[in-house]
């Protein structure tokens, strides 16, 4: 892998449970969680009775790192001290085919070594893991330890003293509930005070056999993951009654089968992205999945079905957030639609409610991880975005529906989708002064590109007429798009072959993403020449990275940018558009989890870092799926 990650994930389980390395060099830089508050993690190697560093940051000697590859699931370090090559891989089994591994909170470290001087050494390892992965801040709380046992895997157990289960929600946050484990199989655990550090550490120490794998399991039982409208939730691994060391012991015990699973499906996106959009785009793929992932709780409801909760990280720490969720549906439509629903069933819950009072849909039903219904704006009608979470819905219900050839899903919920499409009639052909999910940059009246989001939305519910049997009514919906769509090219052009950012602002411009889904699903609402001029002409816009995202600003989005590419027709076009994206994660100086807000000029990031939007990276690859076509 070429691409130099802005940041590389270590173990990636959730948004508590969450390790990364901000660095080039792993044993050069202190382990942090996603937010870049540490979660000192040390790991030394003892090679004939010198001991050296590999992972963290301390005053000792280091192993001199070779190189650093990512894949789908993994993370693989090469070190060596002269005497010995040592393999770490850090591999998170988020295979999405497989919910239950998937919600699992048991993530590995691999350690391997061979001799490279043609010698026999004594080898020992050591992995140490801080108090700061169980509260918010170290010190915030006394810990206690101990030591338990996985079916005879030896685990150190740490959690703090006071537990209060889902006492609090917030963005930058750290879980301060449960208990983390450091399980080593065939080795020894303890736990000691470390007073220079002023933390408390468990570790785990095991003796290394040249060539043969010694594992080291990090886990976590945050015992409760969710509250859900005023319930408490489990997650999908625990809800049948397993227990935290079932898990740690079930994942030992599965290591071998799952890895040749992730290695086998890691390459396959690695080849289907280079067929479908380059190298550089299978590169940015592969160190994606697991950050989006991650950046959801999977868990279930209390009538036993999944609920898929992201956390809008580092933008205000809501939960289930439509405009979140709708760019990150390409990845999920692409290997398993359940995650979709499961996006969307909170959001039908809370509208359903007689909590809700508008007519149109809910930005988001909470703030991570109480899921109690909608904080954003609190609930005042200037900070709703109707138009865009009406457009996003009825887009998320369609594209699973296509996808699963199925639109029960739908059925269940008619009523509503037909009260959010007649919003869309309604008021979606010239929006009002209102937000839409690009909301850093404020209200804006007339915008084009949110327009378009009306246009495939009351398209979306056409398809899903027709999926339904209701011909008639398909049939009007998709000519009353297609009448909306001629009237938004006539309004929205420039003259020049471009379209406008706002209806009343000729000379402007803006991606119109939007449209990437008339596209995919093959139906001609919008004349295929006006789309390919509008996009054509975006070239001349660009800066050293990128497209900016309108012409009010420097910066762009990760997500926009691919899903405008893919509005392309060529291939080579494809690529020369998302080029400067890869750049911009190569070069860039902020070391942080993969950004999708950031200035086209410098590649500085605005804030936003592991978010759950970068699925929508995946768009070009569902398009050469040929899943959603109609």
């Amino acid at each position: 892998m070429k691409l130099r990650a802005p940041a590389y994930p270590l173990v990636t389980v959730d948004p508590y449970f969450s390790l990364w390395s901000m660095g080039d060099k792993l044993n050069e830089t202190t382990v942090c969680h996603w937010t870049g508050k540490p979660n000192t993690v040390l790991g030394t190697v003892t090679v004939d009775g010198e001991e050296k560093l590999f992972m963290g940051s301390c005053e000792m000697p280091k192993m001199e790192q070779v190189s650093v590859e990512v894949d789908q699931f993994s993370t693989t370090y090469l070190f060596t001290d002269g005497k010995i090559e040592l393999v770490a891989r850090f591999t998170s089994p988020l295979i999405a085919d497989d919910i239950k591994t998937l919600s699992r909170p048991v993530s590995y470290l691999a350690l391997t070594y061979w001799p490279c001087d043609g010698g026999e050494h004594t080898v020992t390892a050591t992995v140490s893991a801080s108090e700061e992965l169980v509260m918010n801040l170290k010190g915030d709380d006394t810990v206690e330890c101990e030591t338990v046992s996985a079916r005879g895997i030896p685990c150190a157990k740490m959690g703090k003293t006071e537990q209060k289960i889902l006492n609090r929600s917030g963005d930058d946050l750290r879980i301060e509930w449960g208990y983390f484990y450091l399980g080593v199989p065939g080795g020894e655990v303890s736990s000691s005070r470390c007073e220079k550090a002023e933390m408390t550490f468990v570790s785990g120490k095991a003796a290394l056999t040249a060539e043969e794998t010694q594992l080291f399991l990090f886990a976590y039982d945050d015992v409760e993951s969710l509250e859900y409208f005023g319930e408490h939730v489990k997650s999908v691994w625990n809800a049948d009654g397993t227990t935290i060391l079932d898990a740690i012991s079930d994942a030992a015990e599965e290591y071998e089968i799952l890895l040749a699973t992730c290695d086998a499906m890691a390459e396959a996106l690695y080849l289907d992205a280079v067929r479908a959009g380059g190298v550089k785009y299978a590169e940015m793929l592969s160190l994606a999945y697991r950050q989006v992932v991650a950046a959801h709780k999977c868990a279930l409801d209390g009538d036993g079905n999944l609920i898929f909760i992201s956390k809008e990280c580092f933008s205000n720490g809501c939960a289930a957030t439509v405009d979140v969720s709708y760019p990150s549906i390409p990845m999920f439509l692409y290997y398993n639609p359940e995650f979709v629903k499961g996006m969307m069933r909170p959001i039908f819950k809370y509208a359903e409610s007689e909590a809700w009072p508008f007519d149109f849909a809910p930005h988001d039903a909470g703030q991570y991880p109480l899921v109690n219904g909608q904080v954003y704006g609190a609930n005042k009608i200037d900070s709703q975005m109707p138009v865009e979470e009406c457009g996003n819905m009825l887009v998320m219900v369609t594209t699973t529906a296509i996808a699963e050839d199925d639109a029960s899903f739908a059925a269940a919920h008619w009523d509503t989708l037909t009260e959010w499409v007649k919003y869309l009639i309604e008021y979606g052909e010239d929006p009002a002064n209102q937000l839409c999910t690009d909301d850093f940059a404020g209200h804006l009246a007339h915008n084009c590109n949110l327009s378009i989001k009306a246009v495939m939305g009351v398209a979306c519910y056409g398809i899903l007429c027709r999926m339904l049997g209701h011909e008639t009514e398909a049939v009007s919906h998709l000519d009353t798009a297609k009448k909306m769509a001629r009237s938004w090219a006539d309004r929205a052009a420039n003259g020049d072959g471009s379209y406008k950012l706002a209806f009343d602002r000729p000379g402007t411009f803006s991606m119109k993403y939007n449209a990437v889904w008339d596209k995919l699903f093959g139906t001609n609402i919008f004349p295929v020449e006006v789309l390919q001029s509008e996009v054509s002409t975006n070239f001349a816009r660009f800066n050293a990275y990128g497209m900016p995202l309108d012409n009010r600003a420097k910066y762009t989005k990760s997500d926009w940018l691919v899903w405008t590419a893919t509005l392309l027709r060529d291939e080579a076009d494809f690529e020369r558009y998302i080029e400067p994206l890869w750049n911009a994660y190569n070069s860039t100086n902020d070391r942080v989890p993969m950004t999708d807000w950031y200035d086209t000029v410098t590649a500085q990031h605005y804030h936003f870092q592991n978010r759950t939007v970068n699925g929508g990276l995946f768009i070009k690859l569902l398009e050469q799926s040929g899943i959603m076509r109609v």
